[in-house]
C-alpha cells in the first residue's frame, strides 16, 4: 500500500469558505489548551484579549495603530508571493521608506500639510521600490536567489538607519538639542509633516490605514481584472507556459518587486507620519513589522482584501499581548498563539487544495515475465 498526496481538482466552493473558519476554531481550541497547561484560564484570557483590543479606552485605536504597518507589509508580501517571487525584504524596504519619508518631511516641513504628506508618501514609495529593485534585477537578469538577497538587504538597511542617527552627523540626526548631544536621536518632524487621523468619536483611524485599504482594493482589481494580473497568475502557475506565450517575465518580475517594495516603503512613511514623527532605528527594528507581514500575508492566503482583515486581527492580538504582558503572562504566550493560528490556517489550506490517496503499488513486470505470459498465450 502507498500513500500519495494529490491536488484536489473538484473541491466544493463551500469547503474553501468554511476551512478558514474551522481552522480558526481549531486554533482557538489549541490555544486554549496551551493557556490551561500554562496555568491561565482560557476563557478569561480570551475575554481580556477582547476587552484590551476592542472595548477598553483607546483599545480599538491601539489595535489599528499596530495593524497599519502590518497591512502595508502584508500587502507587499502578498503581491510578490502571489507571483512566487519570494520577497523577504519587506523589513528593509520599510526601513528605507522611513528614511526617505522622514528626509522629505524634514526638508519640506515648511510647506502646506497636504503637500508635505503627499511628498512624504512619494519619498517612502520611491525609497522602498528602489531598494526592492536590487534583488529584483538580480533575480530577473542573473537568476540569483531573491530570498537570500532581499533578506541580507534587511540588515544593510537597518545598519543604514543606525549610521544616520548614531554614527554620523547626517541631515536626519538632531545635533542641536541638549538631550540629543547626550543621547543620539533623530530630528522631530514639524507639525505640517504629521499625518492627521480620522476622528470617529473616541476612535482615531490612522490615515495610513485608510490609504493601505484603498491600495488593497486596487491590488485585488489589478490581480483579478487586468492583463498584468493575468500574466502574474500564468507565470506563477507555469513559468514555461508564460515564456512560450511570449510574456515578458523579466519585466513582470521587476514590476512586481517594485510594487512590493513601494508598499513596504509606504508603510515606513506611515510609521513616520502617522505615529513616530522621528526616525527611530531601535523602535523600527524591535517592531519587526516586515517579518510579521509575512505571517499576515500567509494567513490571508495572499488575498489583498483578506490581508486587511488579518492585519486587524493580528493587530488586536499584538495590542492585547502588550496589555496582558506581565510577570504571570509572558510575552512568549502571544507568539505561541500566533504560531498556532498560522499553522492551523495553513494546514486547513493544504487540506482544501490536496487530498490523501491510498493505493497499491503497481507491479513491475520484468521482460522474463512478459515472455512467459506470451508463451502461455
Amino acid at each position: 500500500m502507498t500513500l500519495r498526496i494529490e491536488r484536489s481538482l473538484d473541491a466544493p466552493r463551500w469547503l474553501r469558505v468554511a476551512l478558514p473558519f474551522l481552522s480558526l476554531i481549531l486554533a482557538a481550541i489549541l490555544s486554549g489548551i496551551v493557556l490551561e497547561l500554562s496555568g491561565h484560564d482560557a476563557l478569561g484570557t480570551y475575554r481580556q484579549i477582547y476587552s484590551a483590543s476592542l472595548t477598553s479606552t483607546g483599545g480599538l485605536t491601539a489595535t489599528f495603530v499596530y495593524a497599519t504597518p502590518l497591512l502595508f507589509t502584508g500587502l507587499a508580501v502578498a503581491i510578490a508571493f502571489r507571483m512566487r517571487v519570494w520577497n523577504i525584504g519587506g523589513e528593509g524596504q520599510l526601513y528605507m521608506g522611513a528614511i526617505g519619508a522622514s528626509g522629505v518631511g524634514l526638508l519640506l516641513g515648511g510647506w502646506s500639510q497636504p503637500l508635505v504628506i503627499v511628498a512624504m508618501m512619494a519619498g517612502g514609495i520611491v525609497a522602498g521600490a528602489l531598494w526592492a529593485m536590487i534583488p529584483g534585477v538580480l533575480r530577473a537578469y542573473l537568476q540569483t536567489n531573491e530570498i537570500l538577497v532581499s533578506l541580507m538587504l534587511n540588515y544593510v538597511a537597518g545598519l543604514a538607519m543606525y549610521l544616520l542617527i548614531y554614527d554620523s552627523q547626517s541631515f536626519w540626526r538632531d545635533l542641536t538639542s541638549p538631550t540629543a548631544l547626550v543621547f543620539p536621536q533623530g530630528k522631530n518632524l514639524l507639525p505640517a509633516a504629521t499625518w492627521p487621523g480620522i476622528q470617529l468619536g473616541s476612535f482615531t483611524l490612522p490615515l495610513g490605514f485608510v490609504v493601505a485599504t484603498v491600495l488593497a482594493v486596487l491590488l485585488f482589481m489589478l490581480v483579478r481584472a487586468t492583463r498584468f494580473g493575468f500574466e502574474m497568475r500564468v507565470m506563477a502557475d507555469s513559468p514555461n507556459a508564460a515564456r512560450y506565450a511570449g510574456m515578458r517575465t523579466k519585466r513582470t518580475i521587476l514590476a512586481v518587486m517594485a510594487i512590493s517594495g513601494a508598499l513596504a516603503g509606504l508603510g515606513g512613511a506611515s510609521q513616520i507620519g502617522d505615529f513616530g514623527h522621528v526616525l527611530d532605528p531601535r523602535g523600527l527594528e524591535q517592531a519587526q513589522y516586515g517579518y510579521t507581514g509575512i505571517v499576515v500575508a500567509a494567513l490571508a492566503l495572499y488575498n489583498p482584501l483578506a490581508v486587511v482583515i488579518v492585519s486587524i486581527f493580528i493587530g488586536a492580538l499584538t495590542n492585547a499581548g502588550f496589555a496582558l504582558q506581565g510577570p504571570s503572562f509572558p510575552s512568549g504566550l502571544v507568539g505561541t498563539m500566533e504560531g498556532i493560528i498560522l499553522f492551523s490556517v495553513l494546514g486547513g489550506e493544504i487540506l482544501g487544495r490536496y487530498r490523501l490517496r491510498f493505493g497499491r503499488e503497481p507491479r513491475h513486470v520484468t521482460p522474463l515475465d512478459a515472455a512467459g505470459a506470451e508463451a502461455d498465450a
